[in-house]
């Protein structure tokens, strides 16, 4: 069977423990950034229709790896997520803007 997707790590180990043959390649920085792009696309799809702690941590992990890869200071974007989150609020009112 053909994937062409990107993987876990120890997915490669897993399939041989299991008797398959892996076959991978190491992905071009171009290649990495689009098909990390298109896992975080896959699994919000999938914690949109699962809405499970797993299906959210396999977000997470997508996202950590994203913010490795494009040297997202975690300590910056928390700052900057505070501040507008001081400018313009959070979500925790729950609030539907019908007009305006």
């Amino acid at each position: 069977m053909k994937y062409n997707k990107l993987v876990r790590d120890k997915i490669p180990e897993y399939i041989l423990s299991k008797g398959g043959r892996p076959v991978v390649h190491t992905a071009s920085e171009k290649e990495y950034w689009e098909k990390l792009k298109e896992k975080l696309l896959k699994e919000f799809g999938e914690f949109v229709k699962e809405e499970s702690d797993e299906e959210f941590a396999d977000v997470m992990e997508v996202i950590n790896a994203i913010a490795e890869y494009k040297g997202f200071d975690k300590e910056e974007i928390e700052k900057i997520r505070k501040k507008k989150a001081g400018e313009r609020g959070t979500f925790k009112k729950k609030l539907i803007l019908d007009e305006a």
